[in-house]
């Protein structure tokens, strides 16, 4: 247009504005006035997240893991406030466990390193606030933390990972 304008020798108007369509989601939402208050039910209490130790053990417990049991080490040691040990039947599994708890973790947003991956007798899956050991039965039995962390006389006591996750279920 402004070529032939000038050719002419008329001077060159800007074009005017178009309408441009927009698509429903792009445009701003109406302003509106707030209703009259009526008498509503009262909101639901806020959902709790579930713990380290709960998502743990779900994912133990999802993945055929073995005698878990959460132990609570809150003012015994500094290292960590929960240890969870479990047992799998194979190296395979007990990898497979220990990938399986990385993931769940890490979308709780934990830091996770892992010990132990290549031979998968045992693996220690550090997360910060929780520490997660897993092992190979006879691994499991030659080392016994459960008795190094005095768990013994706790372990009727100990939640196991189907209790952890029914009550994580009750809550929400």
């Amino acid at each position: 247009m402004a070529r032939t304008a000038a050719r002419l020798g008329v001077p060159a108007h800007p074009a005017p504005r178009r309408f441009v369509h927009r698509h429903p989601q792009q445009e701003r939402p109406i302003a509106r006035k707030p209703a009259a208050k009526a008498e509503s039910a009262p909101a639901p209490a806020p959902v709790p997240a579930p713990s380290l130790a709960e998502i743990v053990a779900a994912t133990l417990d999802d993945h055929k893991a073995e005698d878990v049991v959460v132990l609570d080490l809150k003012g015994r040691t500094s290292i960590t406030d929960t240890m969870v040990i479990a047992t799998g039947k194979s190296q395979r599994q007990v990898g497979a466990m220990a990938d399986h708890v990385e993931k769940a973790l890490k979308q709780a947003g934990q830091r996770v390193t892992i010990e132990g991956m290549p031979q998968c007798d045992w693996v220690l899956v550090d997360g910060g606030d929780i520490i997660v050991h897993l092992f190979r039965p006879e691994v499991r039995a030659f080392y016994n933390l459960e008795k190094m962390w005095g768990a013994l006389e706790a372990k009727a006591d100990a939640p196991t990972a189907s209790a952890v996750r029914a009550k994580a279920i009750e809550q929400g």
